[in-house]
């Protein structure tokens, strides 16, 4: 029995089936059937996808297309067929190959005599994309008329496209390195910068330390240098510009006397203090005070002997009137001082509030200016009040102008009649110099240190007149002024402090004793008979009686003694 499937087999059959046509063949070999169509289809377009009726189909798109009728099919070549077209690889028409035109077409490549035929070479398509069937072997005859095929590299599916990831990330790579290398160099010049400032600091830090050590600034240095060149400048020969000046109280009266000392060489200024009771020789060879030599010998005769003294060289003299310095001040703008003290209005009524109040960076206008610097509590010693004068006259150079011009227009608007030995404009270039070390720091306030017979220590010899004036101190020898002891017993503090200012102006050497118990009566005691001329004198000037003089001890160094009674009256002297 024959189990395939042959459509024109008849058998017991009375009547033959349907006519079936080829349309191809399997992946075997095997041919292919379908039933024929009853017509013939019309003639169609080209289908690129094959899906035209009938066997003609191109399968490599070739384009040709033959249309076959429909044809009575014997499997077995027992009856004439019309020749039927075979197909080859490419799916181009043709009759069978060794058959004649015309001859009936078997399937099993048999002839239609029945003689056997050798089979048609073919190949099976295949879809490129798929894998391509088994190679043949070398002496297979169907291989050997198999044309060499053409193919495209669009066919394959397994040709790679170019990747276009691959750019960016070359681009990654490349930034990813740039970042790092722009790392290390910040890292780089971080390290640079910070050694750099390193560096620079360390060169400021030995340059401040060095400028310290010039200037004699450093704390436990030694300021007996007074030089910013150490010890290669002597005190002696270095520069300095010093002028006097003297404040004149118009309304209580008294003066008040400072050196301004500008230092050229080592470019520092000071004001050095000068109490009322330093002993001084006036043009006679009399000794005398400061006090009085102000108020007798003017300004000239003072001016020499204070050189005489200390032994300095003073250029010039500034008598400033206390409505004059109110002036100055209210001309800078006011100046801060650090006050030390409350101060009532004179003006006001008792129990007011005070004037000028104690305390930290005071502002001072020319009114309170002139009231802190002429002030003098009850009982405090005369240097107290020049310590005040001197705060006012440091406040006013830090306030005043650095520019020579501009400091001589303050003193010109001043209006003063000044001593002939300073000018408006001399007087204007040296304050100027003094208010540019003020502002920056070098300016300092001494005071002159005297003992109680108005002679200087040897403390003043070293500290003040040497190192800041660079002077030699030739104080009076003792014996020539009467050197005068107060002791106060009249129960009132300030009688002292009047009697001293009435001595120190009649010439004589103010020497403080202290408190004494309350007496009624004053009495003058003089030891030496050489001496009682000097007591008398010195009972007059108080405006004690004559019979207050004795004779008696005295204190040491004084050559007489005073003590007030309850019938002092100081305005009486």
């Amino acid at each position: 029995m024959n189990d395939r499937y042959d459509a024109g087999y008849g058998g017991d059959h009375e009547e033959q089936e349907e006519p079936y046509e080829l349309v191809g063949y399997d992946e075997y070999g095997r041919p292919i059937y379908r039933q024929a169509q009853p017509r013939q289809a019309p003639p169609q377009q080209y289908d690129p996808y094959a899906q035209q009726q009938g066997y003609g189909y191109d399968p490599y798109a070739t384009g040709r297309q033959q249309p076959v009728p429909p044809q009575q099919y014997d499997p077995y070549g027992t009856g004439q067929q019309p020749p039927v077209p075979s197909y080859d690889a490419y799916g181009t028409g043709g009759t069978a190959q060794g058959a004649a035109p015309g001859a009936p077409y078997d399937p099993y490549g048999r002839a239609a005599a029945g003689g056997q035929q050798p089979r048609v070479a073919e190949q099976t398509a295949y879809i490129p994309q798929q894998a391509g069937p088994s190679e043949p072997a070398q002496d297979d005859p169907r291989t050997a008329a198999r044309p060499e095929r053409d193919y495209h590299t669009e066919q394959f599916a397994f040709v790679e496209d170019p990747d276009r990831d691959s750019e960016d990330v070359i681009d990654w790579l490349n930034f990813t390195e740039n970042r790092t290398e722009r790392r290390e160099e910040a890292k780089r010049r971080a390290r640079s910068r910070l050694v750099a400032l390193v560096v620079v600091l360390a060169l400021v830090a030995v340059g401040s330390v060095g400028y310290l050590w010039y200037a004699g600034k450093l704390p436990g240095q030694s300021s007996s240098s007074g030089s910013r060149t150490g010890t290669a400048t002597a005190a002696g020969a270095q520069n300095r510009d010093v002028i006097v000046v003297h404040l004149h109280n118009t309304k209580k009266g008294g003066t008040s006397t400072a050196l301004l000392v500008d230092n050229t060489t080592t470019k520092q200024a000071t004001t050095v203090l000068l109490p009322n009771s330093l002993s001084l020789t006036d043009d006679d060879g009399t000794t005398t005070t400061l006090a009085k030599s102000v108020d007798d010998d003017g300004s000239s005769g003072t001016r020499d002997a204070l050189d005489t003294v200390l032994g300095t060289d003073i250029e010039g003299t500034w008598r400033l009137d206390t409505p004059y310095l109110q002036n100055l001040v209210d001309l800078v703008g006011n100046i801060d001082v650090d006050t030390n003290a409350d101060v009532p209005d004179p003006d006001a009524k008792k129990g007011s509030a005070p004037l000028v109040h104690k305390g930290k960076s005071q502002t001072l206008s020319g009114k309170t200016a002139v009231a802190y610097a002429t002030y003098r509590a009850s009982g405090e010693a005369q240097n107290a009040q020049l310590e005040r004068f001197g705060q006012v006259m440091q406040g006013v150079l830090r306030k005043l102008s650095s520019d020579p011009t501009g400091a001589t227009t303050t003193v010109q608007t001043l209006a003063q009649i000044l001593d002939p030995s300073l000018t408006d404009k001399d007087l204007g270039t040296f304050l100027a110099k003094l208010a540019d070390l003020a502002k920056g720091g070098d300016y300092k306030t001494a005071l002159l240190p005297v003992q109680n017979d108005g002679t200087l220590s040897a403390q003043a010899g070293a500290s003040v007149v040497k190192d800041i004036l660079g002077g030699t101190a030739k104080s009076p020898d003792q014996g020539s002024a009467v050197r005068v002891s107060v002791q106060n017993g009249s129960g009132a503090k300030d009688n002292t402090e009047k009697a001293r200012v009435v001595l120190l102006n009649g010439g004589f050497t103010f020497l403080g004793g202290g408190t004494a118990p309350t007496s009624a009566t004053s009495e003058v005691v003089y030891t030496d008979a050489a001496d009682k001329e000097n007591a008398t004198e010195v009972a007059k000037t108080l405006g004690l009686p004559a019979g207050s003089v004795t004779k008696g001890a005295t204190t040491s160094n004084a050559d007489v003694s005073v003590t007030l009674g309850q019938d002092y009256k100081p305005s009486s002297s």
